[in-house]
C-alpha cells in the first residue's frame, strides 16, 4: 500500500472535518448556540449528546452488512453526501428561521443534527474498515496521529475564523454562517478521503440470514471475549468527560465576562492542546495502553483545575488539557480493539464497541441534571469519580 498517499488523504479528510466540526464544538459554541434560543441547561445536554450520539443504533446494522463487504468505500461516499447536506442546512435553518421561531429552529436543529449523526454510525464502521485496511499497526498509530495532529490546526483556524464571525456578526446570523461555510470546507475533505484505493478483502463472513441472528452470534463474541469486555468497559468509562465538559463553558460564563473573542480562543486553546497530545501520541504508537493511560490522568487533573477555575487562565488550562487527551482516547481505543479483533470479525468487534460505548455519547444529558439540581462542583466531582474506575480498568488491558 502507499502509506505516503494514503496518509495524505487521511490527514485532509481529518483537517477539514475539523474546522467544519469546529463550528458545533460541543464544550464550547455548540452550548451557546443552544442556550441563544433556550435557557434550559438539559438541552444543551440533549443537543451534545445529538451531535454524535445518533450513531448509538445503527452501527451494529451496518456491521451485519459490512462484514460480507469485501469494499466499503461506495458505501462511504453515501455516508459523505448525507453528512454534508445535513450540516449544510442546519445553517439555513438557523439564518433563515432562527429568532422567528425559536421553538422551530431547534426542533429542526435537532433532526439535521440527529441525520447527521446517525449517519456517522454508518460511516464508523466503514472508516475502521478502510483504516486497519491501508496501514499494518504501526503505521495506523502515526498516520491517525497525523491526522489528529492537522485536525488539531484546522480547529485552531477554524477557532480564529469562529471568533471574528461571533465578533462580526449579530447571534444567531454568525452561527449559520458558520455552519453553510463549514460545509463546504467538509466536502473538500470528504473527497479526499473517497479517493483512497481500497484494498479488495478476500476474508470475509458470510452474512448471517437474518438481523436477529447477527445480533445473537454478536452477543457471543462479546460473552466470551474477556479482552473485548474489558476494553469496552474502558473506553466507555472514558466518556464520562462528557458528564460535565459541555458545561465548562457555562461556569466560565457565570465567572468571567466571555466575549466572542474569549470562546473563540478557548476553542483554539483546546485544539492547540490537542495538537501537542499528538506529537507525544505519535512518538507514543505504537504503546497504546500508555497512550490511554495518559489520557486518563490527563482529563482527571483538568477536571480538578475546573472545579476551582476563577479565571481565564485556569480555564484555559482545562480546555488545553482536555484538548491534549481526548485524541489520545480516540487512537488508543481504535488501535487497542484491532490488536483482539479477528480480520473477519473486525466489522462486528467495531460495531459491538462503538454501539456499547456511544452510550457515554449520551452523558451530557444526566450531566446536565445533575447540574441543575446539585451544582457544578458536584458534578465536576462525579466525573472525576467515573474517570478513576475507568483508569483502574485502562490498567487491565492487553499488553502490546
Amino acid at each position: 500500500m502507499n502509506y505516503k498517499e494514503n496518509n495524505i488523504k487521511n490527514i485532509l479528510h481529518g483537517f477539514f472535518l475539523a474546522v467544519a466540526m469546529s463550528v458545533a464544538e460541543p464544550s464550547t459554541i455548540l452550548p451557546l448556540i443552544v442556550h441563544h434560543f433556550s435557557q434550559s441547561v438539559i438541552l444543551v445536554g440533549i443537543f451534545t449528546s445529538l451531535l454524535r450520539g445518533g450513531a448509538i443504533i445503527v452501527q451494529l446494522f451496518a456491521a451485519f452488512y459490512a462484514q460480507s463487504y469485501k469494499i466499503v468505500m461506495p458505501y462511504m461516499r453515501g455516508v459523505f453526501f448525507v453528512r454534508f447536506l445535513s450540516w449544510f442546512l442546519i445553517g439555513v435553518v438557523i439564518l433563515f428561521i432562527g429568532d422567528k421561531t425559536p421553538s422551530l429552529t431547534l426542533l429542526l436543529f435537532g433532526i439535521l443534527l440527529f441525520v447527521f449523526s446517525f449517519s456517522a454510525g454508518f460511516g464508523a464502521v466503514y472508516f475502521s474498515e478502510i483504516i486497519a485496511k491501508i496501514f499494518n499497526k504501526t503505521e495506523r498509530g502515526k498516520s491517525m496521529a497525523n491526522r489528529q495532529f492537522f485536525s488539531a490546526v484546522g480547529a485552531i483556524i477554524s477557532g480564529g475564523i469562529a471568533g471574528w464571525v461571533l465578533n462580526t456578526f449579530e447571534a444567531p446570523q454568525s452561527y449559520g454562517f458558520l455552519f453553510m461555510v463549514s460545509a463546504f470546507l467538509f466536502g473538500i475533505g470528504v473527497f479526499a478521503f473517497s479517493t483512497i484505493k481500497e484494498p479488495v478483502k478476500e476474508n470475509i463472513r458470510i452474512k448471517e440470514e437474518s438481523f436477529f441472528k447477527f445480533l445473537k452470534n454478536s452477543y457471543i463474541f462479546l460473552k466470551t471475549d474477556k479482552a473485548l469486555q474489558i476494553q469496552i468497559l474502558t473506553i466507555l468509562l472514558s466518556y464520562s468527560v462528557l458528564f460535565a465538559l459541555p458545561f465548562v463553558i457555562l461556569k466560565a460564563k457565570s465567572s468571567i465576562h466571555l466575549t466572542g473573542w474569549i470562546v473563540g480562543s478557548f476553542v483554539t486553546i483546546q485544539m492547540f492542546g490537542a495538537l501537542c497530545g499528538n506529537i507525544v501520541w505519535k512518538k507514543l504508537a505504537p504503546f497504546y495502553k500508555k497512550i490511554i493511560l495518559s489520557s486518563y490522568t490527563l482529563v482527571i487533573t483538568a477536571f480538578i483545575i475546573a472545579m476551582f477555575a476563577k479565571n481565564i487562565v485556569s480555564y484555559a488550562a482545562v480546555f488545553f488539557l482536555i484538548g491534549f487527551a481526548m485524541d489520545g482516547f480516540k487512537i488508543s481505543g481504535m488501535n487497542l480493539l484491532f490488536e483482539i479483533a479477528p480480520e473477519d470479525k473486525r466489522p462486528i468487534y467495531v460495531a459491538i464497541q462503538n454501539t456499547i460505548t456511544s452510550i457515554g455519547l449520551f452523558f451530557a444529558i444526566p450531566g446536565g441534571i445533575t447540574l441543575k439540581y446539585l451544582g457544578y462542583n458536584v458534578l465536576f466531582m462525579f466525573s472525576v469519580c467515573m474517570l478513576l474506575i475507568g483508569l483502574l480498568f485502562a490498567t487491565k488491558l492487553k499488553a502490546e
